[in-house]
């Protein structure tokens, strides 16, 4: 699988196009785009960004509860007893079943090619399956994509979209996954064109009843398993780490079956900086088994009475322990988050994972405050948590436990920082760190979100009448991307404008779970419509009206206020979200290592020359390019990592 994410900046759309393109539903027909969600920016009568809105979902309440319980299947059935099949049955050979299932289809690719006009993809679909069958050995090795014969996948949900057929109801299907009621009939379509369906059933018995039961059933059901197996763990913990998955893929659907081909040209000039960003898609966990490695736990937070989950990964003897922070709303089974953990796992370090103050994780289960942004009250709770898994693991593995290293990338660095700046007042019994470790750190988180709305709001550049059809066609890049085997040497196909509009998306997406999240648990009254669990559909394009900016002013600004912090006045807020204001701490402090990149979008020519004043040349390193955690795949970025926690392994941990 290939989550179009940047990690830390990680898409949630695009980690739903994953979860599109890895399901056994179909994915190569189309869905016309439907109305227009309009996104307006906070200022009064600016222009307007206008995202392409789903396919309409007027039965959401029952696609939810179908989602439910595919994703209770995958977790609690397929997930498991696909681990024992993977030891079982070798990579090869699950390659080569899922190569002959795709051989066995041959008929329906060939007659939808046909009933679509595409007679050199019906031609170049009967190469491949003489080739594969023949020299393939029935389609076992995949001999054709070697000799690159082109592939011309088709179904028919794709040439009844090709023949005017505009969906009017998203679907979820039980184990196919989404759809509409197109694609639906198009399934059974396809079902009926398969040649393994005529296959002459047999009879089985029963204790009192004699059954007919098709081979089509054992083998396509069997295939699928088979196919789901590779995909079934990041499924899971792609859907586990979102706020809500569905609705996430439910958006990436209509790109992943839309009509339109995307165009790859770059119309415009690139912008390097938010380029490289977008390649932290490549900084992911190497040993996809990685992850079902670590143990989940939780622990109860004494101010909220709730219990907070966190995953570890210990050393089997006694080791320096890296407790991990996440990019701003970053789930701690996020890609990047993992990666960090398996990179300093494998130099013997015993690692913990927890999730950003902003993931609806740390929200609904540790956080005192229900709107979060105010860095003292987040940061405190942040310490309080790291504390109590502290505890616990030293409780669980007496003696395992060597020096502590706090480590943050993004929001989850600027958290760090914070910790290690009031290091001297923080008294026991709050967790003491023998190094912090800061990746790509803003240092002003104001200045960092006003990029955020200057971001999303890049497409104005674009002329008005084209606007809507080029904001489409980045998202259809993206939709075909993500079904690809994407590589560090990949280049990507955006514009400056397209980048950074992506990043911005991202950003504003995590901004809607933030909202709905924290408005959860505390209503304030600015939303109109009602907040509700099973249709969240008109809330949702609700929300995704307001800024950042708007985040603060209409949310946090008067939630504080009600609790006698007033953060209205000149500077109040500047001062609590910035590092200048705590610069005498990181001064003071010589346990820190600080990484950033030069042309990192978050920080201003100003802040990284107050980074080299504020610190020791020796604790701050600067990387001239990279973007905003774009160059994290980078063995020179990696090897700066690992060497900030040098002398760890020799290090007694603090008492508390």
């Amino acid at each position: 699988m290939n989550p179009f994410a940047p990690g830390g900046v990680a898409l949630p759309i695009a980690l739903a196009w994953t979860l599109v393109t890895s399901s056994p539903a179909q994915t190569q027909s189309s869905i016309p785009t439907g109305p227009t969600l309009q996104t307006n920016l906070h200022q009064a009568g600016a222009e307007i960004v206008v995202l392409p809105k789903s396919v309409p979902d007027p039965i959401e309440p029952l696609n939810r509860i179908v989602y439910a319980f595919n994703k209770g299947l995958m977790s609690g059935v397929v997930k498991p007893t696909a681990k024992v099949y993977r030891l079982i049955v070798f990579k090869p050979v699950r390659t080569g079943i899922g190569n002959i299932g795709k051989n066995l289809i041959y008929p329906g690719r060939l007659i939808n090619n046909l009933l679509q006009g595409k007679w050199s993809g019906a031609r170049d679909e009967s190469y491949r399956f003489v080739c594969n069958t023949t020299v393939g050995v029935a389609g076992f090795f995949d001999v054709a994509d070697k000799w690159n014969i082109r592939k011309s996948d088709a179904d028919f949900g794709q040439t009844f979209g090709q023949w005017g057929w505009k969906p009017q109801c998203y679907i979820m299907l039980p184990i196919f996954g989404p759809s509409n009621e197109r694609d639906t009939v198009g399934l059974g379509a396809d079902t009926a064109a398969n040649p393994l369906t005529y296959i002459a059933p047999y009879p089985a018995r029963t204790p009192d009843v004699l059954t007919y039961v098709s081979p089509y059933t054992y083998i396509s059901y069997g295939i699928m398993y088979n196919d789901l197996s590779d995909t079934v763990n990041d499924y899971v913990r792609v859907a586990q780490s979102e706020m809500d998955a569905y609705a996430d893929i439910q958006y990436a659907w209509t790109f992943v079956r839309e009509n339109r081909v995307a165009d790859f040209q770059v119309k415009g000039k690139p912008d390097a900086a938010s380029l490289e960003t977008l390649e932290s898609v490549f900084f992911t966990f190497q040993d996809p088994e990685f992850p079902g490695r670590g143990k989940t736990r939780s622990v109860l937070i004494p101010a909220t009475g709730r219990r907070l989950k966190f995953t570890f990964w210990l050393q089997p003897e006694k080791a320096p322990v890296v407790y991990i922070i996440p990019g701003l709303g970053s789930h701690r089974l996020a890609a990047s988050e993992l990666a960090l953990a398996e990179l300093v796992y494998q130099q013997g370090f015993s690692a913990v994972c927890v999730s950003s103050t902003f993931n609806f994780e740390f929200m609904e289960h540790a956080s005192t405050a229900a709107v979060p942004a105010y860095m003292p009250v987040d940061v405190h709770d942040l310490h309080v948590a790291l504390t109590e898994i502290d505890h616990r693991l030293e409780k669980l593995y007496p003696k395992r436990l060597g020096a502590r290293a706090l480590m943050g990338y993004s929001m989850g660095a600027f958290q760090s920082l914070l910790v290690a700046a009031t290091a001297p007042t923080n008294e026991a019994p709050l967790l003491k760190f023998d190094r912090y470790v800061a990746i790509n750190s803003p240092v002003r988180l104001l200045y960092g979100i006003s990029k955020l709305d200057e971001y999303f709001q890049a497409p104005l550049a674009w002329p008005a009448a084209e606007r809507a059809d080029d904001i489409e066609n980045t998202f259809l890049k993206v939709a075909v991307l993500s079904k690809n085997s994407l590589t560090p040497q990949t280049s990507l196909p955006f514009s400056g404008i397209e980048s950074k509009f992506l990043i911005g998306m991202t950003f504003r997406f995590t901004l809607r779970d933030v909202i709905f999240s924290s408005q959860q648990r505390n209503n304030q009254g600015v939303l109109k419509h009602s907040i509700r669990k099973i249709r969240r559909a008109p809330l949702y394009r609700e929300i995704l009206q307001y800024s950042y900016q708007d985040y603060l002013q209409k949310f946090v600004i008067p939630y504080y206020r009600c609790r006698g912090i007033e953060l209205s006045a000149p500077d109040s807020l500047e001062k609590a979200s910035s590092l200048r204001s705590y610069a005498a701490g990181l001064h003071a402090n010589p346990n820190i290592r600080i990484i950033v990149n030069q042309n990192d979008f978050l920080l201003a020519d100003e802040d990284l020359a107050w980074f080299r004043a504020t610190v020791a040349p020796e604790q701050l390193t600067v990387f001239e390019q990279g973007g905003h955690l774009g160059n994290l795949i980078n063995p020179e970025v990696q090897k700066s990592i690992l060497g900030a926690l040098a002398g760890l392994k020799s290090s007694p941990p603090k008492s508390d």
